[in-house]
């Protein structure tokens, strides 16, 4: 997701929802493997930082595709265009080196509130 996509998103949530977005959201980071192996070893790199891993799953591959593994993980931030250009480029950064082959992006919802 490069600076353009980002600040497409945030003109989206901007004209779609009537979220503030100076306050914290739920933001959500994907990561995609052939095999979870390495899927799980970056769960555990994520949640020592503070992410909570949402799930790890096989996903049903398009025909003729061959299967992958998604790693989901979530925390509540702030963000601006600026700040989750940051945080995407760090994350593609950590696939990288961890050796799994795609940081897929990025979802975002209202953070969960206390009962």
């Amino acid at each position: 997701m490069d600076l353009e996509a980002t600040r497409d998103l945030f003109a989206n949530l901007r004209e779609n929802t009537d979220w503030d977005l100076a306050t914290p959201l739920l933001w959500g980071y994907y990561f995609v493997h052939s095999t979870p192996d390495r899927l799980q070893a970056l769960a555990a790199t994520l949640e020592a930082q503070g992410y909570a891993v949402v799930e790890l799953f096989e996903q049903e591959p398009e025909e003729g595709d061959a299967p992958f593994h998604v790693l989901h993980v979530e925390r509540v931030e702030i963000h601006d265009e600026a700040s989750l250009d940051l945080r995407n480029q760090e994350l593609a950064a950590l696939a990288s080196q961890t050796g799994v082959e795609d940081y897929d992006g990025v979802d975002v919802g209202p953070a969960p509130t206390l009962q």
